[in-house]
């Protein structure tokens, strides 16, 4: 747990610009939501690879967003069975159902329909929001928060370490 905190604290004071963490946890938030091995996972990690978002992020959101998506698989199974059901829909859904090449995106699926949804209603409020408050705390809080003396007390501490430790720093000669 003291490392998670510390890689969070590493992604939010590193010097990738806010656009490049917000942008690695809405492809985490993507990855996240569908439950299995898909086209849509592979095109994911090239992305990820060739854009430049950082991998801690993705990682670390990957992690997190994981955890969500267990407890709102529910969720997505039923907004995955009224979108697949839906009547306005059924002549493209058995037009694409027919083609091979959809079959590797496994959008037959409703938790893997329902999770792409909501991924895509997610992606940009996700994007902005991370964006401002990764600003905000840089702006306000981290430099408030260095000037502590609770921050004083925490470079003194384990989690201060193993922050150290993560994140390369060492100790001043």
């Amino acid at each position: 747990m003291i490392t998670l905190l510390a890689k969070a604290l590493k992604v939010l004071n590193a010097e990738a610009a806010p656009a490049q963490i917000s942008a690695a946890f809405c492809l985490a938030l993507f990855f996240s939501f569908m439950p299995f091995l898909t086209l849509q996972h592979v095109i994911l990690l090239f992305l990820v690879l060739v854009l430049r978002v950082n991998l801690t992020g993705f990682i670390l959101g990957w992690m997190v967003f994981s955890a969500a998506a267990f407890i709102l698989d529910p969720l997505f199974h039923r907004l995955g069975m009224a979108v697949l059901s839906a009547d306005a829909l059924s002549g493209l859904w058995r037009t694409l159902y027919e083609s091979a090449f959809w079959h590797l995106t496994r959008f037959n699926n409703t938790v893997v329909m329902g999770g792409f949804i909501a991924a895509l209603v997610l992606f940009l409020p996700l994007y902005f929001v991370s964006n401002a408050l990764i600003r905000r705390y840089r702006e306000h809080f981290m430099i408030w928060l260095q000037k502590t003396r609770l921050a004083q007390v925490i470079k003194g501490s384990r989690i201060y370490s193993a922050y150290r430790t993560v994140s390369g720093w060492r100790n001043p000669a």
